[in-house]
């Protein structure tokens, strides 16, 4: 699946370090995603999870201490799939999200490309 299979689709960005948000938003716009939202906090994000209107998520796994689970959650109950992204690796995934497309920092864009077309195809790595 290459960057022309994935454009067009509405991604929403939780992320607190703002350089890497800025990153991943440029990296997806080359893709020709459109960033429908980006939270930096978890209450942000679990609001635009219950509202907002997108096709993906990319979830930093931790924000400032706080773990995103709860977002996943939320995604997972509406049937939005999402990416993980995380400094400690996929085996540090709480149980039940084990399996999840999991985006190891510092990334690169092959890696976030085949990470969203995993998540899109419902692909658990």
């Amino acid at each position: 699946m290459g960057s022309a299979d994935i454009a067009g689709t509405r991604v929403l960005i939780v992320e607190d370090e703002a350089m890497i948000a800025m990153l991943l938003q440029d990296m997806l716009e080359e893709f020709g995603c459109v960033v429908a939202a980006t939270a930096g906090a978890l209450g942000e994000a679990v609001q635009a999870a219950e509202g907002d209107e997108f096709d993906l998520a990319i979830l930093d796994v931790n924000l400032g201490g706080t773990e995103t689970y709860p977002v996943a959650d939320v995604l997972r109950r509406r049937g939005i799939p999402y990416v993980f992204s995380t400094g400690y690796g996929a085996s540090t995934l709480r149980a039940d999200h084990q399996g999840q497309p999991t985006l190891q920092k510092p990334f690169v864009e092959r890696e976030l490309q085949r990470c969203i077309a995993d998540a899109l195809a419902g692909v658990r790595s």
